[in-house]
Formats: structure tokens, C-alpha cells, sequence
């Protein structure tokens, strides 16, 4: 009897402690914020939370359409979190350049790789500062960019035989672009075009795509029916990190191989490539934080993603808009030739010649504008702060929405139109964030660091492509077919570009 008693004893402490002490976490949740003003926004409703919102979608498009009726710093409970939207410069500014510090962390539930040891997802500190800065000196400097000519130029010789091979036919131009990108990360970063150069794209994509969309989970953390529901994802977020971990085994094996066998770097031109010298960093073992395999993985991984998708999203957008408007395609095709008969070789274009091009750097920028790399600018509060004239506490999400402020009518004339002479008279308005109505790359301390690697082999690829061809779309297929939304939080489309090439009749040798 004195054992039943006991046993039953120790059941409803087992019960009830946790719920007790669950009590007292959302009771002293809810004391933190009392008095706290923060920026309005849609009510939570009973049991069902943001349910009724997810039918517009809580993406870059449904945060927009609640801006315009919440106002441009918006609060949302997502999941056990506080989230603050923004979308407008002027708040935009105060939280990426006024209060960048701050704002320097990247979201908390943003899991992209072990332990978020890679650059874009690591925690803002001295680990995060010291690899950006040897990606920086090694990779992605100006000196180290142009370096990278002879590279660039092969793999564009590559891509443009590869397509006069399927003149007159419909070519998947996205596939075409994504491997020359990827070509190009390998050669430069690893030293040589990898056999999974092209499968690793795609799996980068697939778990940036998971990592930064919020789950059922996120919104319902108490439900276990939603938590059920998003093993899936994290099923397969797990299977794609073991494929990727052995593909990025095999770089990392080959290049401790070679190191071993010779003296020379793994680099093309027998230098040391990045990976060559992530490796003699963890050797030497200088760093005030030792890096091992894993975080070597990670930067590997965001050469990829930063080197790949984002730039290959870039080229397929704005082939995409000039098919949607010849009259701009032929603006930047005739300055482009001018300037190359006026050299005197019809087949040569160099990088320098690129620079000249004033009107494509306008077709680039408005490309960007209206389809930014990334469509949310993701930032994570470390202390409590003021903005907009709201308190943004400590710990909580931020998320800029650049797409909807790239499109404000408020900000830009017809800005649903792609309309590359808009950026003709706008100095201020560059791809370093200066300019808070205009973050294609972000700002602040987190702003991309391979702005001017992207930006080359962006130019670099399209100046070809238009100098070379004459571009149409395949037989029934018509211009407002390519007005496909943009889907993905991280820039991609949501179908590849099929187009049909013709070499240009005034290029004799082709």
C-alpha cells in the first residue's frame, strides 16, 4: 500500500513539475515584455496561432502585403520567438548601418551546417571574424578576382562552344549556367572542376531553401501533430548533409593527398588554393579559435552557395527579362558590338572591355533590384534596442524584406517594371548598401563578401551570351510565359530558362 502511495506520489510529481515549470517560463516570458512597446501587428488567434495567415503565405510577398496594412516595422510571434519585419530604408538603415552591431547575429533557428560553422550562418564573433577574413585575403579580393581571368575566360569558351553545339534548338540555358558557375567556384577555391560540381549546387540550394523557410513546427512549437509533420524536412535536410559531407570528404582527402605527395598547392597554377590553406591554418593551429574539418566543410560549402546559386539566379533573371523586352536586349546587344567591332575583333572581349559597358551594368542592377539574391535580409537582436520608435528586445528575429522594398512605389517609379535606365541618374545607388533603398547584397557588417566575385562573373557571362547570340524563346512559347514569380527565399526560380540560340550573323567564325 505504502508503495502504491509512493509510486503514485512519484507520477504526479513527474506530471505535474514539468507543466508547472512550463507555467512559469510563459509567465516570466510574457513579464519580460510587459511595457514593452512593440511594433504593431496581426493578433495571434487561440489554438489555431497564424494559421489563418499562412493561406497569403508568410513569405517576402505575404510579409509585404501585412506591412501595408500593419505598417513598415511590423511585430509576429512565428514559433516561441519574436519576430520584427521590416520594410522600409529608413528602418532598414537603423538596424543594418546605425545599430549594425547590435543586429550582427544571423537568426538562431537558421541551421544550415554542423554547428553553424560555416560564414553566413556562424554566430557574430571572433570565429566569424576570422574566417570572413581569410576567405577575404585568399578568395574573394580584388587582386585575387582578377587573377582568376584566365579561369573565367576558359570555362566561358566551354560554355558558349557548348551551346553553338545546339544552335536552332531549345537549350536549358539555367542547367548551362549553374555548371559554368560552379566550374568556375572549383577551379578558383578547389583547384580543379570537381565530378560533383554540378550535383553540389543543387544540394546547397535544396538546404538553403529548407534552412531558411520556417516549418510547420516554427509556427506551432507546442503541437506535437506539427512537430510529427516536420520530420520530414528535417529528414531530408539530414539525408542532403550526408551526401554533402561525402563529397566534401573526397575534396578535403585529395587535397591532404597532394599536399603529402608534393610540394606545390592544389591550385591551377600550382599556388595553394583556399582549401590548401584552410588546411595549413588547421595545421599550424594560429588561430585564437582552431578550426577543424567540419568548419572547413562549411566554407567550402558557402563558396558554393555564394559563388553558384546566387550568380547563376542573377544571369537566369535577367535573361529572363530581356526575353520579356527585346527593346532593352537589343540596347545592350548594340553596345555591347559597338564596342567590340570598334577593337577590331569581332571574337574578342576582354574583362577590361566588360567594364565599359555602362548599359548592362544598368540591365544587371535592375535584374537585381527587382530579383535580389536574397529576397530577406535576416539579422538576430543581441540587446535590446530602439527602432522606429518601437523597443526590439533582446534575442528576437529581424527580418528585412528587400524584395518588397526594391518594389515600393514609394521608392521607385513603376516598380513593377524592369526598366534598366532608372539607375542611369541615381549615384548613390551601388551594390554596397550605401543606399537602404537598394540592398541586393545587404549591408553592414554581414554584407556579402563576394560582391566583386559575383558581380565579374555576372558581367562576364552575360556580354557574352549577348554579344554571341541571337536569343528566342522556343516555338509556343511567349513572352508572358517567363512571368514566373520568384519563389524561393534564397533568389532561385521556380523553372529553369529554355531558350533557343542562334549565333549572331556578323561573327564570321562561328
Amino acid at each position: 500500500m505504502v508503495g502504491d502511495v509512493e509510486w503514485t506520489l512519484t507520477t504526479t510529481c513527474a506530471v505535474v513539475f514539468p507543466l508547472v515549470m512550463l507555467l512559469l517560463m510563459k509567465i516570466w516570458k510574457k513579464s519580460e515584455n510587459v511595457g514593452v512597446d512593440l511594433p504593431p501587428g496581426p493578433k495571434k488567434l487561440p489554438i489555431i496561432g497564424y494559421l489563418h495567415l499562412l493561406s497569403s503565405g508568410l513569405d517576402f510577398r505575404g510579409f509585404r502585403d501585412l506591412s501595408q496594412q500593419y505598417g513598415p516595422i511590423m511585430h509576429l510571434k512565428l514559433g516561441s520567438r519574436d519576430t520584427i519585419v521590416v520594410s522600409s530604408p529608413e528602418i532598414a538603415k537603423e538596424i543594418l548601418k546605425d545599430n549594425d552591431p547590435v543586429f550582427a547575429e544571423r537568426p538562431q533557428n537558421m541551421l544550415f551546417w554542423h554547428n553553424n560553422s560555416d560564414i553566413l550562418f556562424s554566430p557574430y564573433g571572433e570565429y566569424w571574424r576570422q574566417m570572413r577574413k581569410i576567405c577575404t585575403l585568399e578568395l574573394l579580393s580584388i587582386k585575387n578576382v582578377r587573377s582568376f581571368s584566365s579561369i573565367r575566360n576558359d570555362e566561358v569558351s566551354h560554355l558558349l562552344d557548348s551551346i553553338r553545339v545546339s544552335a536552332g534548338e531549345p537549350v536549358n540555358l539555367t542547367e548551362k549556367i549553374i555548371s559554368f558557375m560552379s566550374s568556375i567556384i572549383c577551379r578558383t577555391a578547389f583547384g580543379k572542376v570537381s565530378k560533383d560540381k554540378d550535383s553540389v549546387p543543387r544540394l546547397v540550394k535544396e538546404a538553403m531553401g529548407m534552412s531558411a523557410t520556417s516549418s510547420v513546427s516554427d509556427i506551432f512549437p507546442s503541437s506535437r501533430i506539427a512537430q510529427a509533420l516536420s520530420w520530414g524536412t528535417k529528414l531530408r535536410f539530414m539525408r542532403m548533409c550526408r551526401q554533402l559531407d561525402v563529397i566534401l570528404d573526397g575534396i578535403i582527402d585529395d587535397h591532404e593527398t597532394n599536399r603529402k605527395d608534393s610540394r606545390r598547392g592544389n591550385g591551377e597554377f600550382g599556388n595553394k588554393d583556399l582549401v590548401d590553406v584552410l588546411l595549413g591554418i588547421k595545421e599550424d593551429g594560429g588561430l585564437k579559435i582552431p578550426i577543424n574539418s567540419v568548419d572547413i566543410k562549411g566554407v567550402i560549402l558557402d563558396m558554393f552557395h555564394a559563388g553558384t546559386d546566387t550568380s547563376s539566379s542573377t544571369v537566369h533573371w535577367a535573361m529572363t527579362e530581356l526575353l520579356r523586352h527585346p527593346q532593352v536586349m537589343a540596347k545592350a546587344q548594340a553596345e555591347i558590338r559597338k564596342l567590340v567591332k570598334e577593337k577590331g575583333n569581332t571574337n574578342s572581349m576582354e574583362e577590361e572591355d566588360i567594364q565599359q559597358l555602362n548599359y548592362l551594368r544598368l540591365v544587371i542592377m535592375e535584374t537585381l533590384r527587382l530579383h535580389p539574391p536574397c529576397t530577406f535580409i535576416p539579422r538576430f537582436s543581441r540587446e535590446k534596442c530602439k527602432i522606429g520608435g518601437y523597443t526590439i528586445p533582446a534575442k528576437t528575429n529581424v527580418i528585412v524584406n528587400a524584395w518588397a522594398m526594391h518594389r515600393d512605389p514609394k521608392y521607385w517609379t513603376d516598380s513593377e517594371s524592369f526598366k534598366p535606365e532608372r539607375f542611369a541618374n541615381e549615384a548613390s545607388l551601388d551594390t554596397t548598401g550605401s543606399d537602404s533603398r537598394y540592398l541586393p547584397f545587404g549591408s553592414g557588417k554581414r554584407i556579402c563578401a563576394g560582391m566583386t566575385f559575383g558581380w565579374v562573373g555576372v558581367s562576364l557571362i552575360l556580354a557574352h551570351l549577348l554579344h554571341h547570340f541571337d536569343w528566342k524563346l522556343p516555338h509556343g512559347v511567349h513572352a508572358q510565359d517567363l512571368n514566373i514569380p520568384q519563389t524561393s527565399v534564397v533568389a532561385g526560380p521556380e523553372k529553369d530558362l529554355v531558350v533557343v540560340a542562334t549565333p549572331h550573323q556578323s561573327l564570321p567564325n562561328e
